[in-house]
C-alpha cells in the first residue's frame, strides 16, 4: 500500500512521458515500443569465453539509442530499466527455439557487468545490474552482485578503438566468492555489445573462477562507432 501511495505521488507531481511520441504515462508506450522491431530470430553466437549471445535489436535503431543513452548519461534515468528490460523478455517469448534458461532449466544465475566505483558513484546506479534485477524476476533465475568485481580504472570504451577496447579491459575484472559460481552457468548481463571486449574478459574472468557455462544478454548490437555519443 506505501509502494502504491509513492508512485501515485511521483506520477503526480513527476509525470512520465514517453520518449517516442511524448504521449504521458509511461517512459515507452505500447505504441512506440512496437517500432523498436523487436528481433525473433537468434543465431548461435560463440566467441573464446561467450557460449553465446542474445540481444534484442541492433543500435542503429533511433529510439533504443535515446532510452539507452538517457539511461546511462545524463539525466541517468534509472527507472528506464524496466522498459529496456522488457525488450529483452520480448525477444526471449518471440523467438521459435525458447532459450533453455527460460525453461526452468536449473543451474543458471544472473550476473550483470560490474562498474568501477568512481563511475557508480557518478551515475548513481550500474545499468547492467538494474537490468538484472528485472530479468531476475522474470526468469526466476538468481541475480549475484557479489563476485565479478572491476577492479581497475578504465576510459569510457566508446572513445577507442577495436585494438584500444582490448587493451583497455584486459585484466580488468576478477572473482570474489568464487564457490558461488563454481559449475554454474552464467547469464552475463550488460547493456551494449560492440566488439566484445568487455564482456569477453568478463567472461574469461568468470570462467578461470569455475564457470561451467557464460551466455551473454544484452539490449542491442552495435557496430564500432555506433555506441559514441
Amino acid at each position: 500500500m506505501l509502494k502504491e501511495f509513492k508512485n501515485f505521488v511521483l506520477n503526480l507531481f513527476f509525470p512520465k512521458f514517453c520518449f517516442g511520441c511524448q504521449k504521458e504515462g509511461s517512459y515507452l508506450c505500447e505504441d512506440c515500443k512496437s517500432i523498436i522491431e523487436v528481433s525473433s530470430f537468434h543465431q548461435k553466437f560463440q566467441t573464446k569465453n561467450l557460449d553465446d549471445l542474445y540481444f534484442v535489436v541492433e543500435y542503429r535503431n533511433f529510439l533504443l539509442k535515446n532510452l539507452v543513452q538517457q539511461f546511462k548519461y545524463k539525466p541517468f534515468i534509472k527507472e528506464l530499466s524496466k522498459p529496456l528490460a522488457s525488450l529483452i523478455i520480448d525477444h526471449f517469448k518471440l523467438i521459435d527455439n525458447l532459450p533453455s534458461f527460460c525453461k526452468e532449466e536449473v543451474g543458471f544465475v544472473l550476473i550483470p557487468i560490474p562498474l568501477k566505483k568512481r563511475r557508480l558513484r557518478w551515475r548513481g546506479f550500474n545499468q547492467a545490474e538494474e537490468i538484472t534485477k528485472v530479468l531476475s524476476n522474470f526468469l526466476e533465475i538468481p541475480k549475484i552482485f557479489d563476485v565479478l568485481i572491476k577492479k581497475g580504472a578504465t576510459l569510457p570504451q566508446v572513445k577507442l578503438s577495436n585494438k584500444e577496447r582490448r587493451k583497455n579491459v584486459l585484466g580488468v575484472f576478477y572473482c570474489q566468492n568464487k564457490e558461488k559460481i563454481k559449475e554454474k552457468k552464467i547469464l552475463l548481463v550488460d547493456d551494449i555489445y560492440t566488439t566484445g571486449s568487455t564482456m569477453e574478459e568478463a567472461a574469461k574472468t568468470l570462467k578461470e573462477a569455475g564457470a561451467k557455462k557464460i551466455i551473454g544478454i544484452v539490449i542491442a548490437r552495435a557496430s564500432p562507432g555506433e555506441d559514441i555519443v
